[in-house]
């Protein structure tokens, strides 16, 4: 979905012509795979952070156009907002200082689009959910001015044959809202990473990715409010799938923003076979180009966001790969405290990957999407259970099992050790503290009751750099 697309209007012979290029490209990524045609070498490491563009009385500002001009800068990319933008980082062979080279890279891009933001009058701001955002922001108006946005808003009310998208939200609070367009996505921005694999261990790293999504999402939730109510700790997990919701009544397990319907098999391509039998089509654009280069493929996979999902892409010598992207994290609270989740994931997910026995064979699917809502709702406070069919605190679980287990990982891959002991450490003691970025919104709206002083001392902690678990209420 990134990439702009080239065409204002669809007609049935452009979903007819993409449904069949897209069906080729499906079957000639299994045959792929199946000759042993992906990348079966090394480990490497990336980044997409979605930010806001601010006033200085904290609202949304939508100015993303110029100061992307500004900018000029391959790393800086439009989002769907013109109040948000994404910020890439260079891809990391995970080894050595990986984890500290993609913070230097971050905080060095980051410092830059806020020198440019102030030209512009702006500042920006990475969290989840902004808490001072109006429903009235979300209009297209503020819909960045580029033809997959306006194609894609088109194409979801068709399949909802016009139908107001319907927000319906309990949790802390309640809230119920209907809206016109999908522009309520502008809302939910997150850190997402990115971890490519040898194609021998991307179905086990997917499927490990998926038992981790729930204390992952605990540990890095960072979105209690929306609309000036309390929801969710990780409110973008129930707003996004409902922003984008246009599957059949009655068939949820179409929602196109998901947890997904199943672990994998042994042939991780499953998933694109998948897309082509259970989702229908939303951007037919037809792209020349051979077959292997999957263009089809990897724009229809484009438009269907899974918590986890799996992507194809290519090296620098054109070779494709398979990697997993985890979209479970919100942006925020700082710098320190992203890279820190993302070192968690990576070696987590490592070790639990390449456990004798496959912790998916463990945990069913339905207790692992049952624990990712959990947590999702919860936080750090959440109930789940684990492989060991107990039922405990998300926060124990890492402390006790999960912590140790990334920093094995971690010393597997052969990450630095100072880097090993200063991500980590950032974890445990936010665990430890119980302040995840959530927790302390929670608690500075209920000692001060003011959204707009929240967002002014969120905005000075994160500029400082300095991990959640420090900043005073």
């Amino acid at each position: 979905m990134g990439k702009e697309i080239g065409s204002d209007g669809f007609t049935e012979d452009d979903f007819a012509r993409f449904r069949e290029r897209l069906a080729l490209e499906t079957e000639h990524a299994r045959a792929a795979y199946a000759k042993g045609e992906f990348a079966s070498e090394g480990l490497v490491a990336g980044f997409e952070l979605e930010a806001w563009l601010i006033d200085e009385h904290f609202f949304p500002v939508p100015r993303n156009v110029s100061f992307l001009e500004r900018m000029d800068s391959p790393l800086v990319v439009p989002e769907l907002s013109m109040f948000n933008v994404e910020i890439n980082g260079t891809p990391q062979d995970l080894l050595g200082t990986a984890l500290s080279r993609l913070e230097s890279e971050l905080t060095a891009t980051w410092q830059q689009c806020q020198r440019v933001a102030a030209e512009e009058g702006a500042t920006l701001i990475a969290i989840g959910t902004l808490p001072t955002l109006r429903e009235r922001d979300l209009s297209l108006a503020s819909m960045s001015p580029f033809k997959r946005y306006a194609a894609l808003n088109e194409q979801i009310l068709r399949q909802r044959d016009g139908r107001p998208l319907t927000l319906d939200i309990a949790g802390i609070d309640t809230l119920s809202t209907t809206h016109a367009d999908v522009m309520l996505e502008a809302a939910t921005t997150s850190f997402q990473v990115h971890l490519q694999t040898p194609v021998s261990e991307v179905a086990r790293t997917y499927n490990a990715s998926q038992v981790l999504a729930a204390p992952l999402v605990a540990l890095a939730a960072n979105s209690p409010f929306l609309f000036g109510r309390a929801l969710w700790h990780e409110t973008r997990i129930p707003l996004f799938e409902q922003t984008v919701d246009c599957c059949e009544p009655g068939h949820p397990e179409h929602m196109r923003v998901t947890f997904g319907s199943g672990y994998l098999g042994a042939d991780p391509t499953e998933c694109f076979a998948e897309n082509l039998s259970s989702y229908p089509v939303l951007l037919p654009y037809d792209e020349p180009g051979p077959v292997h280069a999957y263009a089809h493929l990897r724009l229809h996979n484009g438009t269907i966001w899974r918590w986890n999902r799996m992507l194809i892409g290519f090296d620098r010598d054109a070779l494709p790969h398979l990697r997993v992207e985890q979209r479970v994290m919100p942006a925020g609270p700082s710098i320190v405290d992203m890279i820190a989740n993302a070192a968690f994931y990576f070696g987590a997910v490592r070790r639990l990957a390449r456990q004798t026995v496959a912790p998916e064979s463990q945990l069913p699917f339905a207790v692992a999407r049952d624990n990712f809502y959990r947590a999702a709702r919860h936080g750090l406070e959440a109930q789940l259970v684990w492989t060991d069919g107990r039922r405990q605190n998300v926060a124990e679980l890492l402390l006790r099992e999960l912590l140790p287990l990334a920093r094995d990982g971690l010393l597997e891959l052969g990450l630095a050790a100072a880097d090993i002991e200063r991500y980590l450490a950032v974890v445990a003691a936010r665990v430890g503290s119980r302040q995840n970025g959530a927790a302390w919104q929670l608690a500075h709206y209920a000692r001060h009751q003011d959204f707009f002083r929240l967002a002014a001392d969120y905005l000075a902690h994160q500029s400082r750099l300095t991990p959640v678990h420090e900043w005073p209420i």
